[in-house]
């Protein structure tokens, strides 16, 4: 979640509207903004401790770093390549969503299974 608002803000936001000097002004704004979001997303994570809940928020954390990974890593890995970003709009953070969200659905019933078995 961290480096997805970071990255985002930073580019969309902070970079086109902060002036160049100093650039760390930028920088600073999308940190701050990331951690802001960040903290707020796993207090709204915790706050649910049912089926459903445990698993949007599996699938949430998993689909944004699936969504980072292949929107970003073409990026700076190949950055020739121009539709390497759309690897993460169309194909890494759908799956990440979907795979997060099975992922966690087994894991809060199997967690609610086991907290009956005892």
């Amino acid at each position: 979640v961290f480096a997805a608002v970071y990255f985002i803000s930073y580019w969309l936001l902070f970079a086109q509207i902060l002036p160049e000097n100093p650039p760390s002004l930028a920088t600073g704004s999308a940190f701050l903004t990331a951690a802001g979001l960040t903290a707020l997303f796993w207090y709204s994570a915790r706050a649910g401790s049912g089926v459903f809940s445990t698993a949007m928020t599996w699938a949430g954390i998993v689909g944004a770093v699936g969504f980072s990974v292949g929107f970003f890593g073409p990026m700076i890995f190949s950055p020739e390549a121009n539709q390497g970003p759309l690897l993460g709009l169309f194909i890494t953070g759908p799956l990440g969503f979907v795979a997060g969200g099975v992922a966690g659905l087994i894991y809060s019933l199997s967690r609610r299974y086991l907290a009956r078995s005892y």
